[in-house]
């Protein structure tokens, strides 16, 4: 797997995202014309969200894969947009689920402006992802979209219908495949096919897409639990707060004694403010932390050979260092 430096990974990020650089200036630019309000209120809220930006993970894949497998167009910067939306969206009520009152080193959109506004600007930055997507000529990106948003939503229903239950390896693998590499997929997918790439390239990306968001999804799990707030820039330990079982503690679990299991599911069944400071001890304990990078190691290394099919490129070689670099994001 290719090797680079994330000890500063804005650094890191800037590297990998060379080839599209001057494409991710236009999604910038078309993703705040399309949020801009005549409220000034509204623009303000607006600037918050566009300090979530951060990585701009999702709008770099659907480009990196037009580049790779085929021709960048106009569309491939609308689309681009369009995922950065959604995500957003996505993020803004998720503060409000995980009741998060910082991201990006920044106060959530809840914690400024309250839970009822934080549904509403969720809500104003999906309609306008619609907006935008309704522009381009053909409406498949646009049914894409709803198809993988509807995807997004099962996931994340799933995920609290099981909260404060016990989840198999299995079940938790289903959600964070609905919940989030659902749409890392879609990006991937989307960047091939409106690049005019051929069926079998669409199709190597967006198994890669689907590979590389499950190793994300662990990695970011794992931060939750073990992560230096300071470096991820968000608030952390809500999982377990919110009784919301993920892989460091569900192969705790599996592994743990009869004594220790019993601790963490009466810890996790009941509906209040919980604590962490034991879960690390238990997951130090069976070797958890450790297991969870080695699962996403294997998802990250099952994104690179899906791109085997394409040609080599700056392009390709970039998805391959952002596998390494999901899984290499320091704790």
């Amino acid at each position: 797997m290719t090797q680079v430096r994330t000890e500063d990974p804005s650094l890191a990020l800037s590297e990998l995202y060379q080839p599209i650089v001057g494409d991710l200036s236009v999604v910038e630019h078309i993703f705040d014309e399309e949020i801009r309000s005549a409220l000034p209120f509204v623009n303000d809220l607006c600037g918050t969200v566009r300090s979530y930006r951060g990585k701009m993970l999702r709008p770099a894949l659907l480009l990196l894969a037009g580049k790779a497998a085929g021709t960048m167009s106009p569309e491939l910067h609308t689309l681009a947009a369009v995922v950065e939306m959604v995500h957003m969206a996505t993020l803004v009520h998720d503060d409000i689920l995980d009741e998060a009152t910082e991201r990006r080193k920044n106060p959530t959109i809840c914690a400024l402006a309250g839970n009822e506004a934080a549904v509403l600007l969720g809500d104003y930055l999906i309609s306008h992802a619609y907006h935008l997507c309704s522009s381009l000529d053909s409406q498949y990106a646009a049914r894409r979209v709803a198809a993988t948003t509807n995807t997004v939503c099962e996931g994340e229903l799933l995920q609290n219908y099981r909260r404060g239950a016990d989840l198999s390896e299995a079940d938790y693998l289903e959600i964070i495949r609905r919940k989030t590499a659902s749409l890392t997929s879609l990006c991937c997918e989307l960047g091939a096919t409106y690049s005019g790439a051929p069926d079998a390239s669409v199709s190597a990306l967006r198994a890669y897409g689907t590979s590389l968001g499950m190793a994300f999804q662990v990695v970011d799990d794992v931060l939750d639990v073990v992560g230096e707030r300071a470096k991820v820039g968000k608030t952390l330990g809500r999982d377990f707060d919110l009784g919301k079982l993920t892989m460091p503690t569900i192969h705790c679990l599996a592994h743990a004694d009869e004594e220790t299991v019993g601790q963490i599911m009466s810890i996790v069944s009941v509906e209040s403010t919980r604590s962490n400071g034991k879960l690390l001890r238990w997951l130090e304990a069976t070797d958890s932390i450790h297991y969870s990078r080695s699962v996403a190691e294997r998802f990250a290394d099952e994104a690179v050979q899906a791109l085997a099919p394409l040609p080599t490129s700056d392009a390709k070689t970039s998805l391959i260092a952002l596998a390494e670099f999901t899984v290499r994001r320091p704790l």
